[in-house]
């Protein structure tokens, strides 16, 4: 799983890149919402009823629990998108996954 996660971890960090824009004037400018503060990104879980976006710390790309929502989320969604990353779990999911990955680090 090893060689695995480390192909979805740079699929990601190259996805997340892309939501980067430059000035004219070689400045880098964000294209990211101001809440998504530096080692954060955002992502949206959702599930048939409901969906919820949430600001997560780049440490969360470590965790287990993580990594296979992100698996899930290859396998479903692709990495061919901007703005958030769509995780397929319910947002009580994603807060039950959130609170153990705080709680263990």
């Amino acid at each position: 799983m090893g060689m695995k996660k480390n192909g979805l971890v740079r699929k990601l960090q190259k996805s997340l890149q892309l939501g980067k824009k430059f000035s004219t004037d070689d400045q880098p400018e964000r294209d990211v919402p101001e809440d998504v503060k530096e080692g954060h990104f955002a992502v949206i879980a959702t599930d048939e009823d409901e969906l919820k976006r949430f600001v997560v710390p780049l440490s969360c790309l470590t965790h287990t629990l993580f990594l296979r929502l992100l698996e899930q989320a290859a396998e479903e969604y692709g990495f061919d998108h901007e703005g958030a990353l769509t995780l397929p779990c319910s947002p009580c999911e994603m807060e039950r996954i959130l609170a153990l990955i705080y709680t263990t680090a």
